[in-house]
C-alpha cells in the first residue's frame, strides 16, 4: 500500500508551523522518515538530515554497506543545513564508487525521486559535487530540479552547482540563454538566480559585482516576464549589482522603462531600484 494512503489529508495539506517548536510530533517524524514534503521553509530547516539518511539507507535495504557513511555523518559537527546537504552528498557519491554502473544508476534514481524533498537536495547536490561532471553535464543534470515543484528543492538545485558556475562563468552564461527562454518559468527563474551577483546563502559571483554587464542578455529577455516568481529574482539580481555597480543599474532600469510600459517591468524596475532611491 502507498505510504501517502496512510497520511491523513489534514497532514498532507497542512500549511505548516512557523515556528519549529510548533511542527507537531507525528509531522516531525513523518519528515525525518523520508514520508513527507516540508510545508514552508520552517519544516524545511528542521528535518533531522542524520536521522532521514539512516530512514533512507534502510529503505533502500542497504544494510552494513551503509554503516561506514551513517557512523561518519553523526559524527559530523557542523549543524548548518548548507554544509549537511553537501556533506551527504559527498558521503553518497564517495559510497557509488566501485559500484556497478546498473547500482550507481538505481541508486541516484532513487534519491532523485524520492518523496522526501530533502532527499532530493541531496541528489541535486550529487550533480554539483561530481568532479567527472563537465558544466555542461552538470546544468543538463541539474535541470530535473530547478522545475522541481518543491521551493526547497528549486533553491538547492542552484545552489548545487554555484561554484561550477563561477568557474566558467561565461560559459554558463551562454549556456542559460536557451533557459531564459523556456516555458517553465521555474527554469527562466533558475538562470537568474543561478546567476545573481551575491545571492542569498551563496557565494559571491566577483566576476558580475565588478562588471555585471556579461549577464544582460539573460536579464533583457526577462525584463517584462509574466511570473512574479521570475520578476522577483531579476529584480533582486539588479538589486544585487547596484550594491557594486548603482549608475549601471539605474541605466538598464531606465530604458527598459522607456522601452516597455507593462506593469511587469514596472514592478521589476521598482524593486531593482528599492535600495537605490533611500
Amino acid at each position: 500500500m502507498d505510504t501517502e494512503m496512510l497520511i491523513p489529508d489534514v497532514i498532507l495539506h497542512r500549511k505548516g508551523a512557523r515556528k519549529i517548536d510548533d511542527i507537531p510530533p507525528k509531522v516531525a517524524s513523518l519528515l525525518n522518515e523520508g514520508k513527507l514534503e516540508s510545508a514552508n521553509l520552517t519544516e524545511w530547516l528542521a528535518v533531522d538530515h542524520k536521522s532521514l539518511l539512516r530512514a533512507v539507507t534502510g529503505g533502500l535495504c542497504l544494510g552494513q554497506d551503509a554503516e561506514p557513511m551513517l557512523l561518519r555523518m553523526n559524527a559530523f559537527s557542523e549543524c548548518k543545513i548548507m554544509k549537511i546537504i553537501p556533506a551527504i552528498a559527498g558521503e553518497w557519491l564517495a559510497w557509488l564508487e566501485g559500484k556497478s554502473a546498473a547500482e550507481r544508476t538505481g541508486l541516484y534514481e532513487a534519491l532523485e525521486g524520492h518523496r522526501s524533498d530533502s532527499v532530493r537536495c541531496w541528489a541535486a547536490y550529487m550533480i554539483g559535487l561530481d568532479a567527472q561532471l563537465s558544466l555542461e553535464q552538470k546544468l543538463a543534470g541539474i535541470r530535473p530540479f530547478a522545475a522541481d515543484h518543491h521551493f526547497g528543492v528549486r533553491e538547492i538545485a542552484w545552489m548545487a552547482v554555484r561554484e561550477p558556475i563561477i568557474r566558467e562563468l561565461r560559459e554558463a552564461l551562454v549556456y542559460f540563454a536557451s533557459w531564459v527562454i523556456d516555458a517553465d518559468a521555474n527554469i527562466r527563474r533558475f538562470a537568474i538566480e543561478a546567476t545573481r551577483p551575491v545571492g542569498v546563502w551563496a557565494k559571491h559571483i566577483a566576476a558580475l559585482k565588478e562588471n555585471p554587464a556579461p549577464a544582460l542578455p539573460l536579464l533583457e529577455a526577462v525584463c517584462s516576464d509574466p511570473a512574479k516568481y521570475v520578476q522577483d529574482s531579476v529584480s533582486n539580481w539588479l538589486n544585487d549589482a547596484g550594491k557594486t555597480n548603482p549608475d549601471w543599474v539605474l541605466q538598464v532600469c531606465k530604458r527598459w522603462q522607456e522601452q516597455s510600459d507593462t506593469k511587469q517591468t514596472k514592478r521589476i524596475v521598482t524593486r531593482a531600484k528599492r535600495n537605490l532611491l533611500k
